[in-house]
């Protein structure tokens, strides 16, 4: 099932990129993959977000630059038209790579609502054999996506319900992969425990 494979993909430790850039499914899929820490695309999938993602990862070390230059007071020596250069070019990089500045690594699926419109991000992970979870309407074609769930992606109410059912078994997959580090973090019983020779002469009694 979809939403096993999702789990089974959190408690791995991987994650899973939302993609969802249609007005309808924005806000969703933004609040949505905020809720379960996942990373997201809700305004415009940037060509090579997966298949070039160190020239991506280059536009977010220049947001990264920028907002340093901000803080210094070296900003402060710049005139206003070299300051409003900054700012509409800040702005532009965190419209288009807000819900991937921390992304350091490529996911492990991808989550996406209306594949029409998400052409692009479909063809990325195609090329790279990165897993497709998708809500696939009557008017798309299923043939490039792994994981099909039937549904409308024009309404808000089924984008919702949809995504939220893969969010909760995602962070169900979270829980368990924090307790298996918990579990591996814990010291052996009797681990690296030196015994006096009574008690190794004990013990050799005893077997």
């Amino acid at each position: 099932m979809i939403k096993d494979f999702l789990k089974e993909l959190a408690s791995n430790g991987e994650f899973v990129l939302f993609v969802g850039t249609k007005r309808q499914a924005q806000e969703i899929i933004k609040e949505e993959a905020k809720r379960c820490e996942m990373f997201y695309v809700y305004q415009r999938w940037l060509g090579g977000t997966l298949t070039n993602f160190e020239t991506i990862r280059k536009s977010v070390g220049r947001l990264k630059e920028i907002e340093e230059m901000e803080e210094k007071e070296y900003f402060q020596s710049l005139t206003k038209k070299e300051k409003a250069i900054l700012e509409r070019e800040k702005e532009k990089l965190h419209k288009n790579l807000d819900g991937i500045v921390e992304m350091n690594r490529l996911p492990g699926a991808v989550f996406i609502v209306d594949v029409k419109k998400a052409d692009i991000a479909v063809r990325e992970a195609n090329v790279l054999k990165i897993p497709i979870v998708a809500i696939v309407d009557t008017n798309c074609d299923p043939e490039k996506i792994n994981y099909v769930i039937p549904g409308n992606d024009d309404s808000i109410k089924s984008i919702r319900l949809i995504t939220s059912l893969m969010v909760d078994k995602i962070l169900e997959g979270k829980q368990e992969f924090l307790k298996s580090k918990e579990v591996q973090s814990q010291p052996q019983e009797n681990a690296g425990v030196v015994l006096t020779k009574e008690e190794e002469n004990g013990r050799q009694k005893d077997n």
